[in-house]
Order: structure tokens, then sequence, then C-alpha cells
């Protein structure tokens, strides 16, 4: 934040306040201190509601606002750790599918619980049902 000050990053500044604005007030509302895992769980949610605000945003032809929220995207997905890729997720859901026995998609809802926990902060549950359903798929 000190640095995005000194540097008169103003969109950087503003996104920096958000995310620490948004940790705080998940401390005060449930009285905890946050560890890591919550944190990295705080930006992927900002980081969805910065997805979905674009997608809407895009549809409606406003082009300012898609760029502001692109940048703001950016910012709060250098705060989080590498993601996992394509082909790394497609191996490591076919591993668990095996792992756990699961066959058919009614099987999802037992198979992505042990992903979530899994692969938490690690990789976008976007991206994991996908590889499920397909995984899971006759």
């Amino acid at each position: 934040m000190k640095t995005a000050m000194r540097a008169k990053d103003a969109e950087r500044l503003g996104t920096i306040r958000l995310l620490l604005a948004a940790c705080k007030q998940r401390e005060v509302d449930e009285r905890i201190e946050l560890d890591d895992a919550a944190v990295v769980a705080i930006i992927d949610k900002l980081v969805k509601q910065r997805k979905d605000s674009i997608a809407a945003f895009d549809a409606a032809g406003r082009a300012d606002l898609v760029a502001k929220e692109t940048a703001e995207k950016a910012v709060l997905e250098a705060y989080l750790p590498q993601r996992m890729t394509a082909e790394e997720i497609g191996t490591q859901v076919a591993a668990l599918v095996a792992e756990l026995g699961a066959s058919t998609p009614a099987d999802m809802g037992k198979v992505m619980g042990a992903a979530k926990a899994r692969f938490a902060g690690k990789a976008d549950m976007g991206m994991i049902s996908a590889a499920v359903k397909a995984a899971l798929a006759p």
C-alpha cells in the first residue's frame, strides 16, 4: 500500500484499500483473526466479483467500466498464489475421481467436496467443476 501511495498509483491503491477493508470487515463480523487461507478465499471472492462485473459491463457496452474492473482484477490476482494450469487440474481431478471411486455424474457432489478441500486457493473452482464434469461424463 505504501509503495502504491509513493508511486501515486491511484487505481492500485484503491484496490489494495478495498482488499484490506474486505479483510477487516470479515475479521470484525466473525470476530476472528484471518489466516492465509481465509485471505486467499477473500481475494478469490473479489476476483470472481470482478469477473462477473466485467461480463455484465461488457454486455452493456460499458468499456470504461470494463477497463476499471479488469485493472482491479489484475491487481487482486497478483496477491493470489500461483494457480494450477488446466492440464494439472485435469490430471489431479482424474486422480481424485479414481481415489474416491466415483463413476457417475451423481457422484459429483462427493468429488466436488473433496476437490474444494484439496484445491482451495490453488485453482479456480469453475475450472475444477468443469474438469469433474468431464471426468464423470458417461
